[in-house]
């Protein structure tokens, strides 16, 4: 499926990782609504894509928080590196999957190496091309990388740019599209910069 790249367990595990140390500075912050105390309150998932059984387990549950306060209790999603907002997919498979359906010259070749259907895949580089490009993370890195990455080869550009090895690189990349991931927490990415 998606094991075709360098990509094993300890990738995996260190998403998950970088997801609990975000979720530990998070919930040292009060609740933004009525400056309650937060506290775990995981919830379930059941992403798809994941190409390791081991790791599965660990994605099973998205971290989040909630309002210890009376009356509040109102929920706080720190960002995530593992996944990408509501997707199904994890978010390392999106990226990748992405970046192989842009470099490989036909869509079955595509659906041979990752496993996704070639719907979804479709879907994914539209949105790439489309609502990402007016997104605060990637305008802000794209005036980080000069010459800016070319839009047309999103995410590939993105990956060339951030670093050499492709690991390193979608982990880089996941944690400039963190701040996606959540809505309840504005100014996520403030809790990327002690976890990375």
């Amino acid at each position: 499926m998606f094991n075709a790249f360098e990509f094993g367990i300890e990738f995996f595990e260190g998403l998950v990782a970088i997801d609990a140390a975000i979720v530990e500075r998070a919930a040292q912050e009060p609740c933004r609504h009525c400056e309650g105390p937060l506290y775990r309150g995981d919830h379930g998932r059941k992403p798809r894509g994941l190409p390791i059984a081991l790791a599965a387990a660990a994605f099973e549950r998205r971290f989040s928080l909630c309002c210890g306060r009376e009356g509040c209790r109102r929920r706080a999603m720190p960002p995530s590196v593992r996944f990408l907002g509501r997707r199904v997919y994890v978010g390392a498979v999106v990226v990748m999957a992405s970046a192989i359906a842009l470099t490989t010259m036909t869509v079955a070749a595509a659906v041979r190496a990752t496993g996704v259907p070639a719907r979804t895949m479709r879907r994914w580089v539209r949105w790439w091309r489309g609502p990402f490009m007016t997104s605060a993370p990637f305008v802000e890195l794209s005036a980080r990388l000069v010459p800016a990455p070319a839009r047309e080869r999103l995410p590939v550009s993105l990956l060339e740019r951030l670093a050499p090895e492709r690991p390193v690189a979608v982990v880089k990349l996941l944690a400039w599209l963190a701040p996606l991931t959540t809505t309840s927490c504005p100014d996520g990415s403030r809790f990327l910069r002690g976890a990375m």
